[in-house]
């Protein structure tokens, strides 16, 4: 198939590198950083640039940028888009993108879905991609019919190559809902936990709990400032749901309230082994 990846960072590079592994596939790709465009050349994971005489030979097009830029592009491009083209935006959130890119699709021809690979790394940029990157993990797509199995199973097969281990069909709302949980809260959480004073003098009293909890806390603050504020009726709540349970802990313990901090402990204890099972 011939593939188009606007962005070659973490995600399109790792996308790129995944494609352009197989000798079948072309790589047709874009980024507005020059010297990315030459280290792809480089790394022979892009055939040559995408732009308004490769793009209308594209099976399928990734969105590989922030959500506005993804937009944007979508709608400065869409002329040069055939009717035979899946586009796939890669965003970490998608009722804005989704409500934005469906009628750009549906008034120039081509088929839109939403999606979002649920896999990255502490690092963003070309050189930190990986062609194994999304081996066995889950991709969610967000077709704009939740009952178009034609789009879904075609979407699935444009993306085999990539060997992801999972497809979760959702629509946009719930997508930014479970995301704000899963990964957007744990953002927040991480990085508002390492600001206490105390963080500065860790260093020999710290072991894998800090290393987890303070994993994600470095982050891009660019990215996270505009997915944040884009998903923040989500996030919000799941805050205001958060504070309210440190609220109990807190009040429990200056009560010197043994029975109710027993009992919270308990119950988040139970809420984990209930979800995930009892680590090992």
């Amino acid at each position: 198939m011939t593939v188009g990846i606007v962005g070659l960072g973490l995600i399109g590079g790792s996308f790129a590198k995944a494609y352009s592994e197989n000798d079948e596939h072309r790589v047709y790709a874009y980024d507005i950083n020059e010297q990315v465009m030459n280290a792809a050349y480089d790394m022979k994971i892009m055939e040559g640039e995408l732009n308004e005489s490769t793009i209308p030979n594209c099976d399928l097009i990734l969105l590989a940028l922030y959500p506005q830029a993804s937009i944007d592009y979508l709608k400065a491009h869409a002329n040069h888009i055939s009717n035979h083209t899946m586009v796939i935006d890669c965003c970490g959130v998608k009722e804005y993108v989704c409500k934005e890119c469906y009628p750009i699709a549906k008034e120039h021809g081509f088929t839109f879905v939403g999606g979002h690979p649920m896999a990255g790394r502490h690092f963003s940029g070309l050189s930190y991609s990986m062609k194994t990157m999304y081996n066995g993990a889950s991709m969610v797509l967000v077709p704009e019919d939740l009952s178009d199995e034609t789009t879904i199973e075609r979407a699935k097969k444009l993306l085999s190559p990539i060997k992801f281990g999972k497809f979760t069909i959702c629509d946009a709302e719930r997508h930014d809902a479970m995301i704000a949980f899963t990964s957007q809260m744990a953002h927040v959480v991480s990085n508002a936990y390492v600001k206490s004073p105390t963080a500065k003098n860790h260093d020999g009293f710290s072991a894998g709990s800090y290393k987890d909890l303070t994993r994600v806390a470095w982050l891009n603050e660019n990215m996270w400032t505009e997915l944040f504020l884009e998903n923040k009726a989500h996030l919000i709540k799941e805050l205001d749901c958060f504070i309210k349970s440190l609220t109990e802990y807190k009040e429990a313990m200056e009560n010197d309230d043994a029975d109710t901090l027993r009992a919270l402990l308990a119950d988040g204890k139970k809420c984990k082994e209930e979800i995930d099972g009892i680590a090992e």
